[in-house]
């Protein structure tokens, strides 16, 4: 069928089922045949254009609104506009027209006025950009007294109500032309006593103090849709971390699953697929898809930015990509709302009402049904019936993974129950996080799981003080209780965390909260590049000032490493790649602190011309293997001359300028603020150690490379590498740490510093304990000293991966190709012992399976073999290049 040959089937279905339209039809002929005609996008232009001779606003705006549904509605009956466009072209009207009416409202009474100070935010689909093709609106209608045009003697708030007023009735008005929008205020805060439009302070106020939950769900499609954007985008902003909370608010999950089943005991006629069903309101119906995506936004969104969309499909869509929902579950959702709501606009194009329910009657339910082009009723009845229980299926489930018992489980503490008899004491004062009812409520629905998975955990008296050392640090912990409810083996992760990784369980007493990411699947999953974690640990506030930064990237950090803790704990994650993963979140964490302290200080005393800030990061950072306990050993340098002087309102001269950058930017990294600490920074491996500069020129470093620096820290040096600064800085600083590694040494001479160097170490550092992977001799310190002295003295391996530089070397036949194993694991065993052992001696006897397990070893006696068996290896090397014998307790 040709193009005007479906415009012309879709305007006689029109004529012959939709009164409405049919009506359109005939009062706007020179539209019905440019439509007839199937010239769209002219008919479109059309429409907007329709009320440009109109005597006044209202009227103007009641015949585009007409023009345009009837535009509309054959353009979608033809099958030329797809839902996604008439959607948008629907809100896309209800902003001008709010616009117009805003600009409108304050002109009345200051004619000549620029319209300001009142701003209108759209709610529900038309913040969605997903307007019913017929729908009232639902704005929040707020104003600044200061900027909000008025006459001298009027009151802001009487001058804004005034507008508000204008604005209902210029949208509302119903006359012989029809009407524009019905509009209804009551999503306003405390709608039954407050006023039509607010002050947005008290907006402000209202949402961060007693707002309910629904008002959150509302909020996830908010949008400053008219008037003054700019006014309503910083309100938006201001209140956005109430819509997007980091924690996790379960309350906020059980109110939508309770208010589903209020809705589906109010409107239970509608709900079950036949004639009167209910599209928006019924179940498997427009209102559950919506609520589905809301609620796993509300729960990840906090978060995971990339999720905060308005649009249902298009959050649907981002749910699938992260992971947290199945990508043919988001398919089947999609696809149903599509055509759920497309269904929902024939119903509208009948008559021109805000329905949702097909006709009761058969002919009605016929009528509707070829309007969109099917048979007959009976064949739209069958697909809503398969559309209803595929969504259906669905949001029940997922109310039901999250909604709370109505009522605590039972439970009784056996006599002879330790567990349960020390749990039964923690519901009086003891805790003051189970002092209200409410909580010692959601902490008895999990108590039966708790004692349980107590009891049964490796080492359960160490768990259960750790349990409660937990619950006595919460001032309140309503949320965590429903958490771990709703999530029964984050429960059980959190015992083996409490009873083997005391590190993990301290960081817990100070942020409850580090367990919320692990609810995603994608909190197992090992971080990527350096600039994609640097990408997210900046704030997500447009404009976030400098303390915002630092705190942010605190909170980020911390999640991340608490995350790459519970994958040791899990066993999801080679204890190799964790450590890499450590170090690139390190390097992330350098790069926007980095940033942000330069920005922060070139503030105030501007830049110093043909200079820059660069950063090398040396030992376990510069090899790219950090622990949970390491530090940061820096480097800080700066390129350009160092005579050079600043250009800002308070100048100072290059040495001094970078030596101060430096100090801020350790403090960025290394000073705790409300969000935590971060990261201990060491910079003794300067030029010149603790009697040198903080930060020196380029040409300073090389220099003391060449002439004055000891063996020791050239091999320092082989594990350096540029963690900050621009790439032709880099560049250059390869280059100088290039040469010095280069330089030819003599044998002898190289062979008795290192052995002294060692020895002196030995002396002054002993072992931790059994199990010091590090110290032991025939350790990774000594394997160190061996691969260090090797690429010194053969000028090969110049690698600052460790690991990497055992393999060049081994290639090179100057290393025993064993030695990359014994690397890999005593690397292994530092990074698990340092969370599970952190005193350097054997772990519980519950704990040492994990140890095993996080080491690559299939249990611990093996571990022990093989611990044993890796420092021989290095022993043997040791005696081979160096001619002497290390002391190796057996």
């Amino acid at each position: 069928m040709a193009n005007a040959a479906l415009f012309s089937d879709a305007i006689e279905r029109a004529r012959s089922h939709a009164p409405f339209l049919a009506s359109a039809l005939d009062v706007l002929p020179e539209l019905r045949e440019t439509l007839a005609a199937g010239r769209i996008d002219e008919a479109l232009l059309m429409a907007r254009a329709a009320g440009d001779d109109a005597p006044d606003l209202g009227v103007a705006l009641r015949r585009e609104r007409l023009a345009l549904a009837l535009a509309l509605a054959i353009g979608d009956l033809a099958g030329a506009l797809p839902l996604a466009r008439v959607v948008e072209e629907l809100s896309a009207f209800a902003d001008r027209a709010l616009d117009a009416a805003i600009a409108d409202g304050i002109r009345r009474r200051v004619p000549d006025a620029e319209p300001a100070g009142f701003s209108a935010i759209a709610l529900g689909k038309h913040g969605a950009r997903e307007l019913n093709y017929s729908s009232d609106i639902d704005p929040i209608l707020l104003f600044d007294p200061a900027t909000l045009p008025r006459r001298d003697r009027d009151e802001p708030g009487a001058a804004a109500q005034r507008v508000a007023r204008a604005v209902v009735e210029t949208l509302g008005r119903v006359d012989a032309e029809g009407y524009v929008f019905r509009v209804d205020l009551r999503l306003r805060p405390a709608s039954e006593v407050s006023p039509l439009a607010l002050p947005f302070e008290a907006a402000i106020g209202h949402y961060e103090s007693s707002a309910l939950a629904w008002e959150r769900a509302a909020f996830i499609r908010a949008r400053a849709a008219s008037g003054d954007i700019a006014a309503g985008e910083d309100f938006l902003r201001t209140i956005r971390p109430f819509v997007w909370r980091r924690s996790l608010d379960f309350g906020a999950i059980d109110e939508i699953g309770r208010l589903t089943t209020r809705i589906r005991g109010a409107y239970a006629g509608g709900q079950a697929v036949g004639p009167g069903y209910d599209l928006k309101r019924g179940r498997g119906g427009i209102r559950e898809i919506e609520f589905f995506a809301q609620t796993h936004q509300l729960i990840h969104g906090g978060r995971r930015p990339e999720l905060r969309l308005r649009g249902t499909r298009a959050a649907l869509d981002a749910l699938a990509e992260a992971g947290i929902v199945a990508g043919e579950d988001a398919r089947i959702l999609g696809e149903s709302y599509d055509r759920l709501r497309t269904i929902e606009h024939r119903l509208q194009m009948v008559a021109d009402q805000q329905t949702h329910a097909l006709p009761a009657d058969a002919e009605g339910l016929d009528g509707v049904a070829r309007l969109d082009g099917l048979a007959g009723g009976g064949v739209l009845i069958a697909e809503l019936a398969a559309i209803s229980e595929a969504v259906g299926a669905r949001f029940d489930a997922l109310v039901a993974s999250y909604a709370a018992s109505q009522a605590p489980a039972a439970y009784t503490p056996a006599p002879t129950d330790p567990f349960a008899i020390r749990a039964a004491g923690w519901t009086g004062d003891r805790f003051r996080a189970l002092r209200s009812p409410e909580a010692r409520e959601a902490f008895a629905r999990i108590l039966p799981a708790l004692c349980e998975a107590l009891a049964g955990a490796p080492d359960p008296e160490r768990a259960l003080v750790r349990w409660e050392t937990l619950l006595a640090a919460l001032p309140s912990a309503i949320n965590v209780f429903r958490l771990l409810e709703a999530r029964p083996a984050l429960l059980a992760l959190l015992v083996r965390i409490l009873a083997h990784a005391p590190g993990l369980a301290d960081e817990l007493t100070r942020r409850v909260e580090l367990l919320d990411p692990l609810i995603d699947r994608s909190a197992f999953d090992l971080p990527g590049s350096v600039a994609t974690i640097a990408a997210g640990l900046l704030p997500h506030e447009r404009g976030a000032d400098y303390q915002q930064v630092l705190d942010t990237v605190r909170r980020e950090v911390g999640e991340r490493r608490f995350a790459l803790g519970a994958q040791l704990v899990e066993g999801a994650s080679d204890a190799l790649a964790v450590a890499g993963a450590l170090s690139r979140i390190a390097e992330a964490a350098i790069a926007v602190l980095g940033a942000a302290a330069v920005a922060e200080f070139e503030g105030i005393h501007g830049k110093v011309p043909g200079s820059r800030l660069a950063i090398l990061g040396l030992g376990r950072l510069g090899g790219g293997a950090l622990t949970h306990a390491s530090d940061l050993d820096l480097v800080f340098l700066f390129s350009g001359e160092h005579t050079g002087e600043s250009d800002g309102k308070r100048p100072l001269g290059a040495t001094l300028y970078f030596n101060r950058l430096a100090q801020r930017v350790i403090a960025a990294l290394s000073v705790p603020t409300a969000a935590g600490a971060l990261y201990e920074v060491d910079v003794r491996l300067r030029p010149s150690g603790a009697q040198g500069p903080i930060a020196v020129s380029f040409a300073s470093f090389a220099r003391y490379q060449r002439e004055e620096a000891w063996t020791w820290e050239h091999m320092a040096l082989t594990r350096a590498r540029a963690v900050f600064g621009t790439d032709e800085d880099r560049g250059e600083l390869d280059a100088v740490i290039g040469a010095v590694l280069a330089k030819t040494r003599d044998d002898a001479e190289l062979r008795g510093e290192v052995l002294a160097m060692r020895a002196e170490m030995a002396a002054h550092k002993p072992p931790r304990g059994s199990l010091d992977a590090k110290l032991s001799r025939g350790g990774l310190v000594d394997l160190e000293f061996l691969v260090h002295f090797l690429q010194l003295r053969d000028r090969v391996g110049l690698t600052p991966d460790l690991g990497a530089a055992c393999d060049a070397l081994a290639q090179a036949g100057v290393l025993a190709a064993q030695v990359r194993r014994a690397h890999d694991l005593m690397t292994r065993m530092l990074v698990a012992g340092r969370l599970f052992a952190p005193d350097g001696d054997y772990p519980p006897p519950a704990s040492r399976e994990l140890v095993a397990r996080a080491a690559g070893c299939a249990g611990w006696q093996t571990l022990l073999d093989e611990f044993a068996a890796a420092r021989e290896t290095v022993a043997g090397e040791w005696l081979r290049v160096f001619g002497s014998a290390l002391e190796i307790d057996r």
